[in-house]
């Protein structure tokens, strides 16, 4: 996920629900009574803590939708380290417009930078092994294109968008089957070979290749039996490290072309032991769903 087309068009979108939400009918009462609407000023966002930085064009952006007039001037690069203090942007322009859009502009940076910056820990703590740390669907309605773009600025790895980009069978997908629809009830192997002929019959690609299919399993016996099947990636799920190790030695005795994702359990304490197993991908849900936001703040200039 990179800063492009997609995610302006959402942060358009989150920005005049944003400027609308906060302004209403009646507008900014307390600068409307205190702040001349001459007034101009200048001022620098600055980092009150050490961190990651995300989200400086989705700043510049809120900031233009409510003071069109204002400049805004970057000092620091998205995924770049600031340490507590660091100016990371100046504006400059009508005081009531940058009082205004104030908020907006602190939230967005706080929120990306600091999922970001929790992402920086997870890759650090990993650095040295073949696993790579991916995000997950777990974001905010809405958010999940300017969320995945943070991930990226923290060193980190996107998985799936969204349900349109590829097959992931759950293991509720199974259960659905196993709680009663016998049509439908397949074992995990049989589950892969059918995803993998419905993208042949509906992408029009012979080899079932165009969209990677990817399937959840609970145990070493159901890793065996789906193996043979070709699954593009399996979802070890909240598997200990001493599982996980042997899961890897089962993979390599003949799969190697099948990528193995540790997922559940995983947080800074664990991930380094889990990333120690040889697995090639670790999902960590924390990245969006528990980030907290760096603490970014505005200073006016003299």
């Amino acid at each position: 996920m990179s800063w492009g087309q997609e995610v302006q068009a959402d942060w358009s979108r989150l920005v005049e629900l944003a400027v609308a939400e906060d302004l209403g009918t009646r507008g900014d009462l307390t600068t409307s009574a205190l702040v001349p609407g001459e007034a101009t000023g200048r001022a620098a966002i600055v980092a009150r803590q050490p961190g990651v930085v995300a989200g400086l064009p989705a700043a510049a952006m809120a900031l233009a939708a409510v003071s069109p007039s204002a400049k805004w001037d970057p000092l620091v690069e998205d995924g770049q380290a600031v340490a507590a203090g660091q100016r990371l942007a100046s504006i400059e322009g009508p005081a009531a417009g940058l009082l205004i859009a104030e908020r907006l502009v602190l939230n967005v940076l706080g929120r990306l930078s600091g999922i970001a910056s929790i992402t920086r820990r997870y890759v650090d703590t990993v650095a040295g092994t073949p696993a790579r740390i991916y995000d997950t669907r777990k974001t905010t309605p809405g958010w999940r294109r300017l969320e995945k773009y943070a991930v990226r600025c923290g060193g980190g790895w996107n998985h799936r968008t969204g349900l349109f980009e590829a097959v992931l069978i759950k293991d509720n997908h199974l259960a659905f089957g196993a709680a009663g629809d016998r049509q439908h009830r397949y074992t995990p192997a049989e589950a892969v070979r059918r995803a993998r002929q419905y993208l042949i019959e509906q992408e029009g690609d012979p080899r079932g290749a165009s969209l990677i299919v990817e399937i959840e399993v609970d145990t070493l016996a159901q890793l065996a039996e789906v193996l043979p099947a070709s699954p593009d990636i399996v979802l070890l799920d909240n598997m200990p490290p001493t599982v996980l190790c042997e899961a890897v030695a089962m993979r390599n005795a003949g799969y190697r072309q099948v990528e193995l994702e540790a997922s559940g359990g995983v947080n800074l304490a664990t991930v380094r032991a889990i990333a120690a197993t040889g697995v090639d991908r670790i999902s960590v849900g924390a990245l969006t769903h528990s980030a907290v936001a760096l603490d970014v703040g505005l200073d006016w200039s003299t």
